[in-house]
């Protein structure tokens, strides 16, 4: 496996704690990053299917003033598929 390099620039509430972190563990900064990076990398969610209710879930009921017999009143549905 071919080792590469890159440069982080992280802000210094996190060097101070990667520095803290890797002493408790005894490794060096670099392979603890690698490892948190691993890991985040492999505990992506599983893809699932997305249903209409996940796609209109942060919309639904947000519509105000409508009747609320809508879906049982005949008068409603007059001329509804013509």
């Amino acid at each position: 496996m071919e080792i590469r390099t890159i440069s982080l620039r992280l802000p210094e509430h996190l060097m101070t704690e990667l520095a803290k972190e890797a002493k408790v563990r005894r490794i060096t900064k670099s392979r603890l990053i690698r490892e948190s990076l691993e890991q985040a990398l492999h505990k992506r969610r599983p893809r699932r299917d997305v249903s209409a209710y996940d796609l209109a879930r942060d919309v639904i009921g947000s519509l105000k003033g409508l009747h609320e017999d809508l879906a049982v009143d005949p008068k409603y549905m007059e001329g509804f598929g013509e």
